[in-house]
C-alpha cells in the first residue's frame, strides 16, 4: 500500500502530502524503523519528535506523519515521503488511530474485544477475565499495566494502553497468533489521548472512579469524562453490538446506567442485575454466591482480599455482557490465578504475613488496608510512598489512608522520578493522623527492613505502591528494585 493509499483508505485528509512512497511497516520509534516504514512522529512534551526523522530514515523509514510545517520540511529534505495532520486539538492523535487501523487491517474487529477501565481494579479485572475466557475455550491476551501476555509468554510496555501504532501492532499480532481474544485497560490518559480510537469493542467493563491523575486532567469532572468516552464515542463509532458492565454500588456507574445508550450489565453488592454475597474471604481465597436473572450459584476464587470481592463482580459481570451463562460464569472464575503485585503473598515460616499490593491512591489503600483488617491480624505495619511528578494533591490524603488504618506507618520513597525525594516525604507525612505512630525512611530497602525487623509473629506487614514493578524511577533512570524480593531478604535477615 502507498503512503497517498494509506491516507486516503484511512478517512484522514492531510494538511500537506509530499510525495508517495510504498509502505511496507508503521512505526512511531525511529530505533524499531525498518526497510520502507512509515515513521510516525508523536508529539511529545519531552522534545520536538521530529528530531528523529533522520535516525528514522537511516534505518529504512521511507515517509513519516508529522504535525508542524517543519516536520513535513525536513522529512522531504531527507528524502521521504512525508504527510502532515497538524497537531491541533486531537486531530494528529485521530489521523494516527485511523491510520494505523486501516494498515493493520482494523484487527479489533477480528478479536473478542474487552476494554476495562476505572480508579482502582483495572489490572486485577483484566487479568483475571483473561484467564476466564481461557477457560471458556477462548485463547486471549491480556494488555495492561503487567505488560503484554498471551500464551507465548509476557513482554513489558512502557504504558498501561500503548499508542495507537503498538497497540494496533499488538491486536495484529494477536490475530497472527491465531488468538480469538483480547482483553486490555484503557487507561484515562489513552482516552484523553484518542490512543483506542478506531477500536472495535464487544463490551467494557467501569470498576469505580476515585480521585487519581489530576496532575494530568485537572478535575474530577474531566478525569470521568475521559473515561465516559469508552462508554459513548468509541462503541457509537464502532460497527459492532456493544454491551457495558457497570458498577451500580460506585456514584459515577450509577450516574453511566442512567444516560448510557447501550445495553449495560449492573452489578454490585448493594444494587444491579448481578450482586455478589461474600460468604468467607482469606489471604489466598474467596467464596461467594453469585445471584442473576432469578439464578444463584456458588463460586470460589484463588484471589484474597476483601476488595477483591468487586473485581470478581467485575469479572462476573463482563463475562455475562459477553453473552456467558451464570452457571459458565462461575465456572470460569474457579479458573483464576493470582496476580502479580496484587495483594500478593510474600510466604514465610516466621508467623509474619507480608503482602506486597500497587495500591497507590487514597481509595485503592483504604480498600486494601480495611482487606487486611478484616482477616484479624495482630498489629497492621504498613509501607508506603508517593510518586513524583504526580498529582501531589493526593499525598496527604494516602497517608491518612495509612495512618488511620495501622498500627505503624512507615513513609518511604515510591518512585520518585525528577522531584526531591525529601520534598514528597514533607508532603506525605502532612497527612499523618496526629498522635499515630509513624517512621519516615526515604530509602525504600531501608524502610521495608525496618518494618519487617519490627513485625511479630501474627502482625502483616503491608508493602504498598509498587506491587509488581522490579525497578524504581529515580530521575529518568529505572534502577532495579522488587519489593517482593526485599521483602524475603528482610525476613531472612532476622535473627
Amino acid at each position: 500500500m502507498r503512503l497517498s493509499d494509506l491516507i486516503a483508505r484511512a478517512g484522514v485528509l492531510p494538511d500537506r502530502l509530499l510525495g508517495d512512497a510504498p509502505i511496507a511497516g508503521v512505526v512511531a520509534d525511529s530505533r524499531k524503523a525498518t526497510e520502507g516504514c512509515l515513521f510516525v512522529c508523536m508529539p511529545s512534551p519531552s522534545g520536538d519528535t521530529h528530531r528523529f526523522l533522520a535516525d528514522a530514515r537511516a534505518n529504512g523509514a521511507v515517509a513519516a506523519l508529522t504535525h508542524t510545517e517543519a516536520g513535513c520540511e525536513a522529512a522531504w529534505e531527507l528524502g521521504m515521503a512525508a504527510a502532515l495532520v497538524r497537531n491541533e486539538g486531537t486531530a494528529f492523535a485521530e489521523a494516527v488511530a485511523r491510520v494505523c487501523k486501516a494498515f493493520f487491517g482494523d484487527p479489533s474487529a477480528r478479536l473478542k474485544l474487552v476494554g476495562v477501565t476505572g480508579t482502582n481494579g483495572k489490572t486485577t479485572t483484566a487479568w483475571v477475565l483473561r484467564d476466564a475466557l481461557e477457560a471458556l475455550g477462548v485463547p486471549t491476551a491480556y494488555l495492561g499495566t503487567l505488560g503484554y501476555k498471551t500464551g507465548e509468554g509476557k513482554v513489558a510496555l512502557e504504558n498501561t494502553t500503548p499508542f495507537a501504532v503498538d497497540l494496533n501492532q499488538c491486536l495484529a499480532d494477536a490475530v497472527e497468533s491465531g488468538l480469538a481474544g483480547f482483553v486490555m485497560e484503557v487507561s484515562s490518559h489513552a482516552l484523553a489521548e484518542r490512543r483506542a480510537d478506531g477500536l472495535e469493542f464487544d463490551a467494557a467493563v467501569f470498576t469505580n472512579l476515585t480521585q487519581d491523575h489530576l496532575d494530568y486532567h485537572g478535575t474530577m469532572e474531566a478525569y470521568a469524562a475521559a473515561k465516559w468516552r469508552l462508554f459513548s464515542d468509541l462503541p457509537d463509532a464502532a460497527s459492532k453490538p456493544f454491551r457495558a458492565a457497570l458498577n451500580a454500588d460506585d456514584p459515577t456507574g450509577r450516574e453511566w446506567l442512567g444516560r448510557i445508550r447501550h445495553p449495560a450489565v449492573s452489578y454490585g453488592l448493594e444494587s444491579g442485575d448481578l450482586r455478589g454475597a461474600p460468604i468467607r474471604v482469606t489471604v489466598e481465597s474467596i467464596e461467594m454466591e453469585l445471584s442473576y436473572g432469578g439464578a444463584s450459584v456458588p463460586v470460589k476464587v484463588g484471589l484474597g482480599g476483601g476488595f477483591n470481592v468487586w473485581n470478581t463482580l467485575s469479572v462476573a459481570a463482563a463475562l455475562l455482557a459477553l453473552g456467558y451463562s451464570l452457571e459458565e460464569v462461575a465456572g470460569a472464575l474457579r479458573a483464576a490465578k493470582p496476580v502479580p503485585g496484587r495483594f500478593e503473598p510474600v510466604r514465610n515460616d516466621r508467623g509474619i504475613g507480608v503482602i506486597v499490593d500497587y495500591a497507590h491512591t487514597p481509595d485503592a489503600l483504604e480498600k486494601l488496608l480495611d482487606a487486611v483488617r478484616g482477616l484479624g491480624p495482630g498489629r497492621v505495619i504498613t509501607v508506603f510512598g508517593c510518586g513524583g511528578d504526580r498529582d501531589r494533591t493526593k499525598r496527604p490524603k494516602m497517608a491518612r489512608a495509612v495512618s488511620e488504618r495501622s498500627d505503624l506507618s512507615v513513609v518511604t520513597s515510591d518512585n520518585p522520578r525528577t522531584e526531591d525525594p525529601e520534598r514528597i516525604l514533607q508532603d506525605v507525612v502532612q497527612g499523618l493522623v496526629p498522635g499515630a505512630e509513624a517512621v519516615t525512611i526515604a530509602d525504600r530497602r531501608q524502610a521495608i527492613f525496618e518494618a519487617v525487623r519490627r513485625a511479630r509473629p501474627g502482625d502483616v506487614v503491608v508493602i504498598a505502591g509498587k506491587g509488581h514493578e522490579d525497578y524504581q524511577i529515580i530521575g529518568r533512570t529505572k534502577f532495579p528494585m522488587d519489593d517482593r524480593k526485599i521483602a524475603r531478604e528482610a525476613l531472612e535477615a532476622l535473627p
